[in-house]
């Protein structure tokens, strides 16, 4: 068991609360306003701390929490030329004196570096690049000149920040020098299946023959969604309407069908009777499972993937125990396979850095509910995961490279395939949640140059892991529906964004020989 033990002792610890304090400098000047955004505490594991309580007042950004372990922080933060992205502290033990943030933050970043360093087996003599060597050793140097002089905070805040620009920047450096490798090396041995580019689709869209024409452009492999709340609006009648043309049509054009998620227990997606019923867990047991096999039987003939519950570990209406959450992700995959036991069958992880741990309960920690139903014996053949950037919502803040890039490696140890699913990012700055202020910024605010940059990047480390089978983009044009706003790879008029462009050279380097 990986997390279990650890998750056990933090679901249920509530004792005396401690403090971490943290001084907070911007150019070299300690705040005296600070507001953190999208902050959380996370223990030894990296699993996020319940009870904890993180406050800026008498210019300190004090974190307290329910017991005396080690702690660490996360949080967006600025970068001068890279942007906003939410990192982490290293985990920290309690002290009189505050800690310098900045410090603790390149610290964090510097430690990430070496440790992916020794797991990817990279470092300076097989570079074969002088920026890269020189970058880290840059920053190295920074640090260790913030660390001699860390009696003067401000002074060795500056330096801290100047290491963290060249940390950053070489992080990712390094992360796509790998994934460049390695990208190449899969395609050049035909490592690529033809559906390794998906798209989810909207229903409506595929009654516009110029929506068709770009989907084919790209991909080989689509998602129809499946919403219990709409298709199941009385109980026991089933309305699909909506999506039996769309499966016909992608089905006469030879295209790879996936669907779901069918399960997603959060309010927007569970049918109105069931959420007014109040019945107790069997009967929504026996309702899932229904809906499960009604939607299988119906489609089995086109589909070829199933993304069957999605979300169990941060949506969860009802309030399900943990028993409760692996018998309905039993149920489920039991109801497809019963009904089609041809197809790929998906269990699909949202929000892989687990903030919403913090906050929400009646949740699971991402890799403890993988863990988990790893161990539990169900029977399905793949993981999802869900990645959606660019709203002030947990696990949505915007990452950095070699975060994303390490988060996808746990799934290494997992002897399941991995889709990648419902990803999205902004091409141009929202308001409210989307605000790149409070949701995080990629190297400038979000436009179609640097939508293009990011979706190239992702692609390249998501598809150099042997184990990802396929990246699936959630949106083919903006649509108001979108979890992230402006988040398409075409226009409301249909024409494409840059981001399509690079797409499209992305499926030339693994297509075309």
């Amino acid at each position: 068991m990986f997390f279990t033990n650890r998750w056990t002792k933090n679901a249920t610890t509530c004792g005396q609360r401690t403090k971490v304090k943290f001084q907070v400098f911007k150019n070299g000047k300690a705040v005296d306003e600070f507001t953190p955004c999208g902050a959380y505490l996370f223990g030894a594991d990296g699993i996020a701390i319940r009870q904890a309580k993180i406050t800026f007042k008498n210019g300190l950004l004090e974190c307290k929490k329910p017991n005396e372990d080690t702690a660490g922080l996360a949080l967006l933060w600025p970068i001068d030329g890279f942007g906003r992205v939410l990192l982490p502290t290293t985990i920290l033990p309690e002290k009189t004196r505050p800690y310098n943030l900045n410090i603790e933050i390149a610290r964090a970043k510097l430690m990430q570096i070496i440790n992916k360093r020794e797991d990817w087996s990279f470092f300076d003599n097989n570079m074969n690049m002088e920026d890269l060597a020189n970058l880290s050793g840059a920053a190295q140097d920074l640090f260790i000149e913030a660390i001699q002089n860390i009696s003067e905070p401000a002074p060795a805040s500056k330096l801290a920040d100047e290491s963290l620009e060249k940390a950053i920047v070489f992080s990712e450096k390094m992360a796509m020098k790998r994934a460049d490798s390695l990208f190449k090396a899969r395609s050049d041995s035909h490592g690529f299946g033809r559906a390794c580019l998906g798209c989810r689709v909207d229903p409506a869209g595929m009654a516009n023959p110029k929506y068709v024409e770009r989907l084919l452009e790209l991909f080989g492999f689509v998602t129809v969604p499946i919403n219990w709340a709409q298709i199941e609006t009385n109980k026991g009648i089933y309305d699909f309407s909506k999506i039996d043309p769309c499966i016909e049509m992608l089905a006469r054009k030879k295209l790879v069908i996936g669907a779901g998620p069918l399960l997603r227990f959060s309010k927007q997606h569970l049918p109105g009777w069931l959420l007014r019923s109040k019945v107790g867990f069997e009967k929504i047991l026996e309702a899932a499972y229904q809906f499960v096999a009604n939607v299988v039987s119906r489609y089995s003939a086109a589909v070829r993937a199933w993304r069957v519950v999605s979300g169990l570990n941060a949506s969860n209406h009802f309030g399900f125990n943990f028993e409760q959450v692996l018998e309905i992700s039993r149920a489920a995959i039991m109801a497809t396979k019963t009904t089609d036991n041809r197809t790929i069958k998906i269990i699909e992880v949202t929000n892989p850095w687990g903030e919403y741990y913090a906050t929400m309960p009646n949740t699971i920690p991402p890799l403890v509910y993988l863990d988990m139903v790893i161990q539990s014996g169900i029977n399905f053949d793949a993981f999802g995961l869900a990645m959606q950037f660019g709203s002030n919502q947990p696990g949505m803040h915007i990452r950095d490279m070699m975060q994303i890039s390490a988060v996808l490696d746990y799934f290494a140890a997992v002897a399941k395939p991995l889709y990648i699913t419902d990803l999205e990012v902004p091409s141009r700055n929202g308001d409210g949640l989307y605000d790149g202020g409070v949701a995080g910024i990629w190297r400038e605010q979000w436009n179609q140059t640097n939508q293009q940059q990011w979706i190239e990047q992702f692609y390249k480390i998501a598809l150099s892991k042997p184990f990802v089978d396929a990246v699936s983009y959630a949106n083919l044009a903006d649509t108001k529906t979108a979890v992230i706003a402006s988040s398409g790879l075409l226009d409301k008029q249909l024409e494409p964004k840059k981001s399509f462009a690079a797409l499209k050279k992305i499926h030339e380097a693994i297509f075309t020989r």
